[in-house]
């Protein structure tokens, strides 16, 4: 199969791939409610999906939104449905090697958020790929 096939850009395979989604662990995930890396996955678990926070910031933090915290993606027990990325674009690269251990079903780096290498080191280890794009955006677009 051509890893580009793993590369998700259309309205139809974004459809898909929520719907396939339940689980999504959150890399940047914040603590201020102002932030779209707080209130994105705040409106993702409203939605009904679960949430695994996997904060870069606050090491005294122990849950956000009401969930138990991992420091590090490897270390959430559960399997991952979608990983969703809220780190600058040139910050994505330390947390692929985590990505591809865990072997989430998905990867979703947020508005402005563009990594053509690790998209395509993802893509080639099967694992699906959405860039520059906002996950709530898109769940309201398309799943309503």
């Amino acid at each position: 199969m051509d890893w580009k096939n793993n590369i998700i850009e259309t309205d139809a395979e974004i459809r898909e791939l929520l719907e396939n989604t339940k689980t999504i662990a959150v890399i940047g995930i914040k603590m201020e409610d102002y932030q779209p890396a707080f209130y994105v996955p705040q409106y993702m678990k409203s939605a009904g999906f679960s949430i695994v926070p996997v904060p870069v910031y606050y090491p005294e933090a122990t849950e956000i939104l009401g969930e138990k915290v991992y420091r590090q993606l490897t270390d959430v027990p559960q399997a991952i449905d979608l990983v969703n990325i809220f780190r600058r674009s040139n910050d994505v690269a330390r947390h692929a090697d985590d990505i591809l251990a865990k072997k989430p079903k998905a990867v979703w780096m947020q508005s402005g958020i563009r990594n053509d290498q690790v998209a395509e080191t993802l893509a080639k280890a099967g694992i699906k790929v959405v860039q520059d794009l906002c996950l709530m955006v898109e769940h309201r677009s398309l799943m309503r």
